[in-house]
């Protein structure tokens, strides 16, 4: 799972773009977006490059202009993956496995739901799709969207049991097509959730957050991978 495309185009982390909430949410910082007054809430999970990353925040903040609070946790505890050859991804990996990020999602969501938010969606970026679908398993959320998710197998889309979305790319090593497919099949037969599967045509893994911004039709395949997340959260978390 330590191929270039996991890890191409990093993100620029920029601890000065927004504001981390000063209060911890279920044991972790998180960046927060979004009128605490809404009875909605989105999580974000993020990729490997963690929660600093501006594509992603900026991303929270749209959705939040949806009506939504949107939270952007720091999974990794402020050590997210950096790209260089002292500390190749499986190493790093090993730190920050996606069990440990569920264990820390669910902290995250109980905490939402004790300060009252009665429903809530999260959507899983890369590394943050399984953890994502491990929380679909269950109660936990009331919708979930996958982008471009790694790790996660035929045997977590058969445990799914909420409304799902998978954006993919048809490009990508993590996800490829065929198993995009196979995703759509099995939800496909959960006849009892609503669900579906999109692939983007010439998009790479992690094309929703580590764009080109300069990129015109980089940037047009982000944005409409990010409005179909945002049509999917208004029609299920409500």
């Amino acid at each position: 799972m330590a191929g270039p495309q996991c890890c191409s185009n990093p993100p620029i982390l920029s601890p000065s773009y927004g504001v981390d909430c000063a209060e911890k949410l279920g044991g972790l910082n998180v960046y927060a977006a979004g009128s605490p007054n809404s009875k909605l809430a989105i999580v974000l999970v993020s990729d490997v490059f963690g929660y600093r990353a501006p594509n992603l925040r900026k991303l929270g903040e749209k959705v939040a202009a949806a009506g939504f609070f949107v939270v952007v946790p720091n999974f990794f505890y402020d050590d997210p993956f950096v790209y260089d050859n002292n500390r190749p991804l499986a190493v790093w990996l090993e730190d920050h496995g996606t069990d440990k990020g569920f264990e820390d999602a669910k902290s995250i969501i109980n905490a939402l739901k004790e300060k009252g938010y009665s429903a809530i969606g999260a959507a899983g970026f890369c590394w943050g799709g399984k953890v994502v679908t491990e929380l679909a398993k269950s109660d936990f959320v009331q919708a979930a969207v996958l982008l471009h998710p790694s790790f996660v197998a035929l045997d977590d889309i058969e445990g799914v049991k909420v409304p799902m979305a998978v954006l993919g790319a048809e490009i990508d090593e993590y996800s490829p097509l065929e198993l995009l497919k196979q995703f759509e099949e099995i939800l496909a037969a959960k006849t009892e959730i609503d669900s579906y599967v999109k692939i983007f045509p010439k998009a790479e893994h992690s094309w929703t957050v580590r764009y080109n911004v300069e990129d015109e039709e980089a940037v047009k395949r982000a944005e409409e991978a990010h409005n179909n997340m945002i049509d999917w959260f208004s029609k299920h978390v409500k």
